[in-house]
């Protein structure tokens, strides 16, 4: 029986260990963490005849029988010491969107990858396929895992897959028909090194793809990437004449109308998502349709009625006439940037986490020019302090969690007279939740619980 190691016990990893499992593979699933969450899901996979090694660091002991089969998840540096060590070993090595990859080749596939965006643009694909009465499915860092969807075994026309850089280091074979990407700005370095690295690692997904989306007004795409691609697709929010490469192959906006090769598409007064960054993703979005031969009513009424997605500028509710907005998926400096530039001023920012590397410049000066007052959390909120004070800007406080920084929050905006309240992290949230799901999910409910006193 052949055997399987697979690295990280999240949602992923799981799905893989079940897709192999039920393929007759011995597996087993490991993880360097050991909480009480980690050994509930132990047990219930040891019923399923998986093995699960807690607190363990994977690597090849030279006494021991190697595994046929390592699979990563996407939190799983590739450059880890196990990893190396499993490659130079002839092990093959791969992440769990290429083992379903293999099962779903057959499928055509978008995938959207890119620093920023990459999650409305997804969800805004999925939904203008369904419209048209496709089986179209988000998945990838969006609702379910790949192998989830082929564990699932749904009826499926396409698979609309978000691909983060992280899930892209294992992916040697992924070709989908139809490849996008959104923005590209420094994010990760600590895992991929340069920014060079960290470009080329996304370009994997556009190289190996029939068609080729990307945002003509992003700059370092435009600059980087305008002559790489001759055949791409570019889209622009400022005209036909900014388009790379004129409207043979453009998506842009002229006229309060979005247009593809001059025809009118869907008016722009249909869409409700606040923020410049999401006309880009709205353009992107009608790129994939038409490419994938969606109808233009189908696009135009899922443009209609596309609310959003979690986490992502998700008004929560109104207390006091303020709005608390929910933008934990801002999870760096240029999301949260965003966030801020989408909302109107002033705001009471709530921002902090496990700080990343990046350039912070333009958020400082956003935060300067449109938060009333910003209170920091988690484990970066004394190095945002120390940031915040080098600009000049004073009207902050360490309040340290989130059960601590909503009330004082709605508390501050009485005080200024703003009418936001922004949970715009600029962050990870390792620090004090699993996920950002999560920590957007706290903010929710401590939002939610205001109404109620």
């Amino acid at each position: 029986m052949p055997h399987a190691h697979i690295i990280g016990l999240g949602q992923s990893g799981i799905a893989a260990a079940r897709l192999l499992r039920r393929e007759g593979w011995q597996v087993t699933i490991s993880d360097r963490n050991s909480t009480p969450t980690l050994v509930e899901q132990q047990q219930r996979l040891d019923q399923e005849g998986i093995d699960v090694l807690l607190a363990h660091n994977f690597g090849i002991d030279r006494d021991s029988h190697s595994p046929d089969l390592v699979v990563v998840s996407p939190g799983v540096p590739w450059q880890g010491a196990g990893l190396v060590q499993a490659r130079a070993a002839g092990i093959e090595t791969i992440g769990e969107i290429e083992l379903a990859w293999r099962h779903l080749r057959q499928f055509p596939w978008v995938g959207i990858t890119g620093t920023n965006g990459k999650t409305t643009t997804t969800a805004l694909v999925a939904a203008m396929f369904q419209t048209a009465g496709l089986k179209a499915i988000a998945c990838g860092n969006i609702g379910y895992s790949v192998c989830d969807l082929v564990l699932s075994e749904q009826a499926i026309d396409w698979v609309i897959a978000e691909i983060s850089s992280y899930q892209l280091e294992s992916l040697p074979r992924l070709a989908p028909k139809i490849a996008v990407w959104t923005t590209f700005t420094p994010d990760h370095l600590e895992r991929h090194g340069t920014l060079e690295c960290y470009r080329e690692t996304k370009a994997v997904l556009l190289q190996q793809a029939e068609y080729k989306v990307l945002n003509g007004d992003d700059p370092y795409l435009r600059q980087e990437l305008g002559d790489r691609w001759p055949d791409a697709w570019w889209t622009s929010c400022n005209g036909r004449a900014a388009l790379p490469h004129g409207i043979e192959r453009g998506i842009y906006l002229e006229e309060g109308w979005v247009k593809v090769q001059e025809q009118p598409i869907v008016p722009v007064s249909s869409w409700k998502m606040p923020g410049h960054h999401n006309l880009q993703n709205l353009l992107l979005a009608v790129a994939v349709a038409h490419l994938g031969g969606i109808p233009v009513a189908a696009i135009a009424e899922a443009v209609n009625n596309f609310g959003g997605v979690p986490h992502r500028l998700e008004p929560i509710c109104t207390w006091s006439g303020i709005q608390f907005i929910n933008d934990s998926k801002a999870t760096n400096y240029d999301a949260a940037e965003t966030g801020l530039v989408a909302v109107p001023a002033p705001v009471i920012l709530i921002a902090g986490g496990q700080a990343k590397q990046g350039d912070d410049r333009r958020w400082l000066e956003m935060i300067q020019t449109r938060a009333a007052a910003v209170l920091l959390i988690g484990a970066a909120a004394n190095l945002f302090a120390q940031r915040l004070e080098e600009v000049g800007y004073n009207r902050y406080e360490i309040v340290e969690t989130m059960a601590n920084a909503v009330p004082r929050a709605a508390e501050l905006a009485q005080k200024y007279s703003a009418n936001i309240v922004l949970l715009s992290p600029a962050c990870a949230s390792f620090d004090q939740y699993k996920s950002f799901e999560q920590r957007g999910d706290d903010f929710r409910q401590l939002c939610l619980s205001l109404l109620e006193n």
